[in-house]
């Protein structure tokens, strides 16, 4: 089985569960590789098509099936470059969350997906936790409000954190969404 192709903004997109092993063939390509993407598409012209990470890299699944696969326009600094957003969008894995996903940015750059995490991953990262501790500051959500909607995080429960890391510096930067 073939090495998964390099994601610079998702970096283990096994891990995170955008692919998954499969003997499916890709609608793209028609090869079976042996893995297939499991994030979300949307394409005006497919619905839910098996599409193989290789063809997500090399652009050609987003071309033929006119398909993103994230949100990479929320939330957008304006010095990050059009180059950077179109790589997010029709060259690298999404992922899955409850509400509309999106991608996070530092330093004038896209940051990497890294993966789902619960309050006790957060732990090890202060900067992401940070982030998450003036999430809902907009909100007038109290200091209480704040820690305890934090202690309720989970990987895969119904308020999860979605983890990025800074491909500049190394900053860990956090969201999180519930069902």
């Amino acid at each position: 089985m073939p090495d998964l192709p390099i994601f610079r903004y998702h970096p283990d997109p096994l891990a995170t569960g955008s692919v998954e092993a499969s003997n499916d063939p890709c609608e793209v390509c028609g090869l079976n590789r042996g893995f297939v993407y499991a994030g979300p598409v949307y394409s005006a012209v497919a619905d839910d098509p098996i599409i193989c990470p290789w063809c997500i890299a090399d652009g050609s699944a987003a071309g033929m099936l006119q398909a993103e696969f994230t949100d990479a326009g929320s939330g957008l600094p304006d010095r990050v470059p059009i180059e950077v957003v179109d790589e997010i969008s029709h060259r690298t894995p999404g992922f899955s969350g409850w509400q509309q996903e999106h991608w996070l940015y530092h330093c004038d750059d896209a940051a990497s997906f890294m993966g789902h995490v619960g309050y006790d991953e957060l732990m090890a990262l202060p900067g992401a936790m940070e982030m998450l501790s003036h999430e809902n500051d907009d909100y007038g959500w109290s200091p209480e409000q704040t820690e305890a909607y934090i202690h309720r995080l989970e990987p895969d429960g119904e308020v999860t954190g979605y983890w990025f890391r800074c491909v500049a510096c190394q900053s860990d930067l956090a969201y999180s969404d519930t069902a």
